[in-house]
């Protein structure tokens, strides 16, 4: 596999140096292709050629980088999945990559230049999540959805060599971790409700905390009524699957007190209660619960890269169901921090839940508190399927959290906050109503939980337009994204290390 880049203003694509050394086996048979216009250089392109006695590797691919003068990470790393989706097709067992992007992009110093590092990482992560199916219920056993790919080598050239092979075995391995927690983050996302249960959840993310060495805790029905969770009793109310809150806990800094915590959403199941959906609007709702899997796919990598940071992370689980023991429009419930709520739409269940766990992180005084859930249908209408919403009592928080997204290739955009919203939701008999109608929906559901915050920084993470995409990508399969995973990881990398 080798790249091929087209800088901006040039009517020609230019080879990476592998592709030159590649081309000179082949006689110039890659260049001429440049040069016919056969081959464009446009970012996710591919080109192949078949190379009968003149080299080792039966094919050459010539992967298309485009410019990477924007979202150069963001390019590489879906370059590389789309590659890995179309040699999966195509039965491919052995890959080598020899994709040198410091040959394409822009000069050292520009804001846009790649580091060796990073664009070695984005390779591995690309691929990795490529060659991501989802395919364990079919009759056959998805036996012809498995990854054909069975080996994975990167070739390094000038520029990686002068960096030591530890510091190159770190960066591969950086982006093995991130993909396969985003992975993880999938499975439990695509699968069915009637698996992912609020106790089957539960129990896989005890089965990864003993994997990978972290301490969890998981509440119960009783614990919860004792402190006092009157969200998440109340939207668990109607359905036969009984509650839990999932508190794992990392220490990286066990002489320090506190650290940071991480809120999923973990609705396994939204029928809107109640306030029933349509049939239609039920379709995606076993991805309800796409905030619980990024927090903790979030730590699975936490636990694998081991930063110097303590990281708890909180997941309240239900499913909300329609029964005669369902809560109301009307009733008031108590939060645990002694806040009250007037209901006005039971299909507006995920600030409940997020406010009795977020109540819980901040008596514990961890901050900041990041939560992150499919919350409101409003943020879609706002932000398309491209942008996370984001809303924050604390700018340097929201900046440290977009520069993160950044970095891994998922895009936050910063909505505001201003006092005028809560008026929204005053309410007459409590504390504050649950929802402020729709004007500004996704801002005043963000005020909701803002009152559960405490003193600690806070962000809320609305992935509501992101979790999951309708239809297949080049560079993606349709279903769950795994968004959130990649960017809260790496924001708690820079911390640590900002920190050390």
């Amino acid at each position: 596999m080798v790249s091929a880049g087209r800088p901006r203003g040039s009517e020609q694509a230019r080879l990476s140096a592998p592709g030159q050394l590649v081309d000179a086996r082949l006689e110039g048979l890659l260049q001429e292709s440049c040069a016919r216009g056969e081959i464009k250089g446009h970012s996710g392109e591919i080109t192949t050629f078949y190379t009968p006695g003149k080299l080792a590797a039966r094919r050459v691919i010539v992967l298309g980088l485009g410019d990477l003068e924007r979202d150069a990470t963001r390019t590489l790393r879906r370059a590389c999945a789309t590659l890995a989706r179309q040699l999966q097709e195509k039965g491919a067992r052995r890959v080598v990559l020899a994709i040198d992007v410091i040959s394409l992009q822009p000069e050292p110093g520009s804001p846009q230049a790649l580091t060796t590092l990073a664009a070695l990482q984005a390779q591995v992560e690309g691929f990795l999540l490529g060659l991501y199916r989802f395919s364990r219920y079919r009759s056959n056993g998805g036996s012809e959805y498995e990854p054909a790919i069975r080996e994975l080598l990167l070739q390094v050239g000038p520029a990686q060599a002068a960096y030591d092979s530890s510091t190159l075995e770190a960066a591969l391995q950086r982006g093995r971790i991130l993909a396969e927690a985003t992975n993880f983050a999938r499975d439990l996302v695509n699968e069915p409700p009637n698996i992912l249960t609020p106790g089957e959840l539960v129990r896989r993310a005890r089965s990864m905390a003993e994997t990978w060495g972290l301490a969890c805790e998981v509440l119960e029905r009783p614990q919860m009524e004792e402190l006092g969770m009157g969200g998440l009793l109340a939207v668990s109310r109607g359905s036969s699957e009984p509650p839990y809150l999932a508190i794992l806990r990392y220490r990286g800094a066990p002489e320090q007190a506190g650290g940071l915590a991480l809120v999923g959403k973990g609705i396994t199941f939204d029928s809107g209660g109640l306030s029933l959906k349509s049939a239609d609007g039920m379709v995606t709702m076993k991805g309800d619960m796409a905030g619980a899997a990024a927090v903790l796919g979030a730590i699975q990598a936490i636990a694998r890269l081991k930063p110097a940071l303590n990281v708890t992370v909180l997941v309240p689980t239900s499913e909300n169901m329609p029964d005669g023991h369902s809560y109301r429009p009307g009733d008031i419930l108590r939060i645990m921090n002694g806040k009250t709520i007037e209901i006005v739409n039971t299909d507006a269940e995920g600030r409940l839940i997020l406010a009795d766990a977020m109540s819980y992180a901040a008596r514990e005084g961890l901050t900041p508190i990041i939560d992150v859930a499919t919350l409101t249908g409003g943020i879609v209408v706002a932000l398309g399927h491209v942008y996370t919403g984001l809303f924050s009592n604390d700018t340097r928080l929201s900046e440290e959290l977009i520069a993160a997204g950044e970095a891994v290739g998922e895009k936050l955009w910063r909505l505001p906050l201003d006092d005028e919203y809560g008026e929204q939701i005053k309410s007459e008999v409590a504390d504050i109503k649950q929802t402020g109608g729709r004007p500004a929906s996704s801002i005043t559901a963000a005020k909701v939980l803002e009152h559960f915050a405490g003193s600690a920084a806070w962000a809320h993470l609305d992935i509501a337009g992101t979790s999951f995409v309708d239809s297949p990508k080049p560079y993606q399969e349709k279903g769950a994204t795994g968004v959130a995973v990649r960017t809260l990881a790496e924001f708690i990398m820079r911390r640590a290390a900002a920190q050390s």
